[in-house]
C-alpha cells in the first residue's frame, strides 16, 4: 500500500515540478493542488491506521480534510472559482500542513512525516500565501467588499460555501502587517476581534491580535486608539513584554500632541482623525475610474452613443470562407471602434487549446520601460504561454480564422498567447502598442508596432474580470466563445491613446483568454495609411 501511495504521489510530482511557486497567479495550475491535497489526506489516513491510538487530534484533521477534498476534487475549477477557497487552499498547504508535520514528528513516527517531507518541496511557498492574501485584499478594494462579507463568503455567482475562520482572518491581517500595509492590517485584525467576540474558536489569542492592531493604528497616526488598544492588551496580559513600554511611549506622544494643540488653540490635530483609515493613494492615477468600471459603474454608454452601435453579419471583406458562414459582429464602442464577434471558437477548440497551453503556463511578464527587460509585476497577475501552429492543428485553424475575420495577415503577428488568471487575476491599465519612449520594444521582431489586438474569451466569468477602457468609460464583459477586436494604431501609424485598457480582477470564476497581436508590417495594403496624423 505504501508503494502505491508513493507511485501516486510521483505522478503528480511530474505535473507540479514545472509550475513550482506562484500557484496563486493561475487558477488552472491551482487545480493540481486540489489533487495534491487529496493525496495528502490518503497518506495521512494510512498513518492513522498504524498509530490511531496516539493520533486522535490528527485523525480529526484528516476527517475534515477528506470531506473538503472530496468536494473540491469533484469540480476543481468551480471550487477554486471562489477566491476564499483558493486562498484557504494555499494557506493550508503552505502553513497548516507543514505545522501538522511538525506535530507528528514529535511522536517519532516516520510514515506520514516521510511522505509529507517529500511533498513539501512542491507545496506553495510563503510568496504564494502572501500573494493569495494580496489577491483577496485587491478584490476587497476593487469591488468595495468589507471583511465581514469576504469572511462569510457572500460573493456573487459562487456555487460553493466558503468561510474564513478566525485564524484565516488573522493570517490575512498578519500578511498585510508584514508588508507594511497597515490599512488592511486594521481592517482584518478588527474582523478577527469581531469573530472572537462572537465566540468562534481559534488558536490565535485576543492579546496577540491587540498587539498587532495597536501598533497598526499607531502607524496610521491614531494615537488615541493606540493607547486604548494597548491598555486593553495589558488588561488581558499584564506581563506582555512590549505593551508596557509601548503604552508609556504612546502616552508621551499623546501628551506632546495635546500640548501643541493647546498652544495653537486649535483642534486641527484631532480633526484629521477621520481620514486616518482611508485607503492610501497609489501609483495609478486612474485608479478610481478603473475600479469603478470594474464594478460596472461609470460606464459612459449614453443613449446617444448607443444609437450608433449595431449588429451585423461580417464576411471579412468577402473572404470566401466567411461568405458561406459569416460571423455575427456587434459594436461594443463607436470611437475608437471596438467590436465583438460571436462563436469564434467552439468549446472543443477552447478545451484543446487550454490542454496544450497548461503545461507551458508561466508567470506573465511586462516589459520594463527603462531597461526593456521582461519582468513580473504586481499589476499583472496571471500565467501565460505562447502557442505555435506546429503545436496542434487547432492553433493554425484559429489563426486562419482571426486572419479571415480581421482582414489582416498573421504572417507578421505574434504567436497565439493563452492566459489564465489566478486569484484576483488582473492586468492594470496599459497600452498594447509601444510609445515613443519604448521605440525598441519590438525591434528584435522587425515587424513594427502592434497595430491591432484580437482577444478571445475562452471562459465565462461569474463575477469581475471585465476588459475596461478608463479613458473611454467602456466596460466589456467576458462571454465564452466570443472575441473583441480593436486597432491600437491610427491609420497614420500614431498610437491611439484612447485604447489604454485593463483586465479587471476576477472576483469569482476562472478566466481563460487568448489573444493575437497583429503588427504593422505586411498590413500596408490591407489597412492603408491615412493622410493626416489623426486618421
Amino acid at each position: 500500500m505504501k508503494l502505491q501511495v508513493l507511485v501516486l504521489l510521483m505522478s503528480w510530482f511530474g505535473v507540479l515540478s514545472w509550475v513550482q511557486a506562484e500557484f496563486f497567479t493561475s487558477i488552472g495550475h491551482m487545480t493540481d493542488l486540489i489533487y495534491a491535497e487529496k493525496d495528502l489526506v490518503q497518506s495521512l489516513k494510512e498513518y492513522i491506521l498504524v498509530e490511531e491510538a496516539k493520533l486522535a487530534k490528527i485523525k480529526s484533521w484528516a476527517s475534515k480534510m477528506e470531506a473538503l477534498t472530496s468536494r473540491s476534487a469533484a469540480d476543481p475549477e468551480g471550487y477554486l472559482a471562489h477566491p476564499v477557497n483558493a486562498y484557504k487552499l494555499v494557506k493550508r498547504l503552505n502553513t497548516d500542513w507543514p505545522a501538522l508535520g511538525d506535530l507528528v514528528l514529535q511522536d517519532a513516527s516516520a510514515g506520514f512525516v516521510a511522505n509529507l517531507s517529500v511533498q513539501r518541496q512542491f507545496f506553495p511557498t510563503d510568496e504564494d500565501e502572501s500573494g493569495a492574501a494580496r489577491a483577496l485584499m485587491r478584490l476587497q478594494d476593487t469591488y468595495k467588499l468589507d471583511p465581514d462579507t469576504i469572511s462569510r463568503g457572500e460573493l456573487p455567482g459562487t456555487k460553493y460555501q466558503a468561510m474564513l475562520s478566525v485564524d484565516d482572518c488573522f493570517g490575512l491581517g498578519r500578511s498585510a502587517y508584514n508588508e507594511g500595509d497597515y490599512y488592511h492590517t486594521v481592517l482584518w485584525m478588527e474582523q478577527v476581534l469581531k469573530q472572537l467576540d462572537a465566540g468562534e474558536e481559534a488558536t490565535v489569542t485576543k492579546s496577540l491580535v491587540l498587539d498587532y492592531l495597536s501598533y497598526a493604528v499607531f502607524q496610521l497616526g491614531d494615537l488615541h486608539r493606540a493607547v486604548e488598544l494597548t491598555r486593553r492588551l495589558l488588561s488581558l496580559d499584564p506581563s506582555h513584554e512590549r505593551a508596557g513600554g509601548n503604552l508609556r511611549y504612546f502616552e508621551r506622544l499623546l501628551e506632546e500632541e495635546r500640548g501643541k494643540s493647546l498652544s495653537n488653540q486649535t483642534d486641527a490635530g484631532l480633526a484629521t482623525q477621520e481620514n486616518l483609515y482611508e485607503r492610501p493613494t497609489d501609483y495609478l492615477p486612474e485608479r478610481d475610474v478603473y475600479e469603478s468600471l470594474c464594478r460596472g459603474e461609470g460606464v459612459k454608454l449614453t443613449p446617444r452613443r448607443q444609437k450608433k452601435l449595431f449588429c451585423r453579419y461580417h464576411h471579412g471583406n468577402r473572404v470566401p470562407q466567411l461568405l458561406i458562414a459569416p460571423f455575427k459582429e456587434e459594436d461594443e464602442w463607436d470611437s475608437p471602434h471596438i467590436v465583438r464577434y460571436y462563436d469564434v471558437m467552439s468549446d472543443e477548440e477552447i478545451e484543446r487549446i487550454k490542454e496544450i497551453a497548461k503545461p507551458k503556463l508561466a508567470r506573465a511578464t511586462v516589459r520594463d520601460p527603462k531597461t526593456g527587460v521582461l519582468t513580473v509585476a504586481s499589476y499583472r497577475v496571471s500565467k501565460s504561454s505562447w502557442l505555435e501552429e506546429d503545436d496542434d492543428p487547432v492553433v493554425a485553424r484559429v489563426n486562419r480564422r482571426m486572419q479571415h475575420i480581421t482582414g489582416l495577415t498573421v504572417k507578421t503577428a505574434e504567436l497565439l498567447q493563452v492566459a489564465n488568471y489566478g486569484m484576483g487575476g488582473q492586468y492594470e491599465p496599459h497600452f498594447d502598442f509601444s510609445r515613443s519612449d519604448e521605440q525598441d520594444a519590438f525591434k528584435r521582431l522587425g515587424t513594427g508596432n502592434r497595430v491591432a489586438t484580437f482577444l478571445n474569451y475562452m471562459s465565462d466569468v461569474e463575477a469581475g474580470g471585465a476588459t475596461v477602457f478608463p479613458d473611454l468609460g467602456a466596460a466589456i464583459w467576458p462571454k465564452k466563445g466570443t472575441a473583441v477586436f480593436w486597432y491600437n494604431l491610427l491609420r497614420s501609424g500614431e498610437g491611439d491613446y484612447r485604447t489604454r485598457h485593463a483586465a479587471c480582477p476576477v472576483l469569482v470564476g476562472c478566466k481563460w483568454v487568448s489573444n493575437k497581436w497583429f503588427h504593422e508590417r505586411g498590413q500596408e495594403f490591407l489597412r492603408p495609411c491615412g493622410t493626416t496624423e489623426v486618421d
